[in-house]
């Protein structure tokens, strides 16, 4: 993305989104037990999900390695590089799933572009589509992207 801002410098990244039965807020070190839980729970659901395929996790990792993960999602997050969002279960607080928003990799990208990927736990699965729409709809909505590559769901 050379010097190009992933969003202006004076957008407002929004702290989270409640769709229903879920809650997104941003992904931080202190979500690294029940996210580690969650998807190493569902490694071939996630493998499976639209928008996984070629993309190289999630791959077998130590919890540690996974709070480094999760404190390097932080860092964008707080750079505006990039936005990852845990996705809770608005009844019982669990992690259920994650949303990534990401600049598109390589040169001559457009500019207000965003890569979204998500996926829910294997025994959340129904969850999926419900995840998908509410994130589209949120981003369509709120952020101030132009394009949105978002592998579609049912």
């Amino acid at each position: 993305m050379g010097d190009q801002l992933f969003v202006p410098a004076d957008f407002a990244v929004p702290g989270g989104l409640t769709a229903g039965e879920l809650r997104l807020e941003p992904l931080g070190p202190q979500h690294n037990a029940a996210d580690y839980a969650a998807w190493t729970a569902s490694v071939g659901h996630i493998l499976a999900t639209p928008g996984f395929a070629g993309f190289g996790w999630p791959h077998e990792m130590s919890m540690a390695e996974n709070l480094r993960d999760l404190e390097r999602h932080a860092q964008d997050f707080a750079g505006r590089r990039g936005f990852t969002y845990t996705v809770l279960s608005t009844t019982t607080g669990e992690v259920i799933g994650c949303v990534y928003i990401y600049p598109p990799s390589g040169e001559n990208q457009s500019p207000r572009s965003a890569v979204v990927r998500s996926w829910v736990r294997a025994d959340q699965a129904t969850l999926d589509p419900v995840l998908y729409h509410a994130v589209r709809a949120w981003l369509e909505r709120d952020w101030p992207f132009d394009s949105i590559e978002y592998a579609p769901r049912a």
